[in-house]
């Protein structure tokens, strides 16, 4: 070994130890305020009000009515929303990737103005605008549309409007930086080859933009898995998610132990949905590409 391979590995192990200098206070971070709390949660789950060992949290899960009825709310409310989300951003975003980039610009710019208001505020002027004399129910009789005001609040249709109106601008990002690289010649070609403009689009343009549509469907479904703030105010206490029964079990039982394991069921799903998502996505990118 000379000389230059000796320096060489020096500057190697030097620059290991810069970046690991560099990675301590994010590490020393994400284990104080994420790996701390979530061990808590999983030790939480396995005890009882005495402080000993139980598995009766997690029985409780899958024996209780209770708990499954908030299971299947929870991931009911979770698909409905993501699919309402894919079908109303789907072309949406194909009509932005058509406008000009001024125009295209200005209205994206509406579609994430939503993001920079607070939930609360947005889940309350929907509560004010679905009520049975909110604006919608009063125009609606007015137009002779229906004689009596509709139920759009307090049940699982209010929460789906407040969430699909939260919910759609995450689906139209990815979906949309997705279709802006897709050659529109492609499109063009199948017209040219006698395809219709819908079925160029679900032949060509569709297929070629489902790394966009399944990674935002992944985002909106994991993030409407711990919605807490609009089911309790659009389901006025009818709707029961996980977030809901989970600080319900804090505040009202103080069970800790049947709120951990919540929690850690919650974390374990989403932990294998980004695990599928890891799994699957890149293979979908790559056949994109080609």
């Amino acid at each position: 070994m000379n000389a230059n391979d000796v320096g060489l590995r020096r500057d190697e192990r030097n620059e290991r130890l810069v970046l690991l200098g560099l990675l301590v206070p994010a590490l020393l971070l994400i284990g104080l305020f994420v790996l701390v709390p979530v061990g808590m949660l999983v030790f939480l789950s396995f005890t009882d009000g005495a402080g000993g060992f139980t598995l009766d949290n997690y029985l409780r899960l899958v024996d209780g009515d209770a708990y499954m009825r908030v299971f299947l709310t929870t991931f009911e409310i979770s698909l409905v929303t993501t699919a309402i989300c894919v079908v109303l951003a789907l072309p949406l975003s194909y009509w932005l990737t058509r406008l000009p980039g001024r125009v295209a610009g200005l209205l994206m710019i509406l579609i994430l103005i939503p993001l920079w208001t607070s939930v609360l505020v947005r889940t309350y002027a929907w509560m004010v605008i679905l009520q049975r004399n909110g604006v919608i129910n009063q125009a609606g009789m007015a137009l002779g549309l229906w004689d009596t005001p509709l139920a759009l609040s307090f049940n699982e249709t209010g929460v789906l409007i407040g969430t699909v109106h939260i919910m759609l601008p995450y689906m139209v990002l990815p979906i949309y930086a997705a279709m802006k690289k897709i050659d529109i010649s492609l499109e063009q070609a199948a017209a040219t080859l006698g395809a219709s403009p819908m079925r160029a689009f679900l032949t060509v343009f569709l297929p070629l933009s489902m790394s966009g549509v399944a990674a935002g469907a992944l985002i909106t479904f994991v993030l409407c898995l711990g919605f807490y703030v609009v089911p309790e105010i659009l389901g006025g206490g009818r709707v029961v998610m996980l977030a809901i029964q989970t600080a319900k079990d804090v505040q009202v039982f103080y069970n800790w132990g049947a709120a951990g394991a919540l929690g850690v069921v919650l974390l374990v799903v989403t932990i294998a949905l980004m695990a599928l998502a890891n799994r699957f996505t890149p293979r979908r990118l790559g056949a994109d590409q080609n």
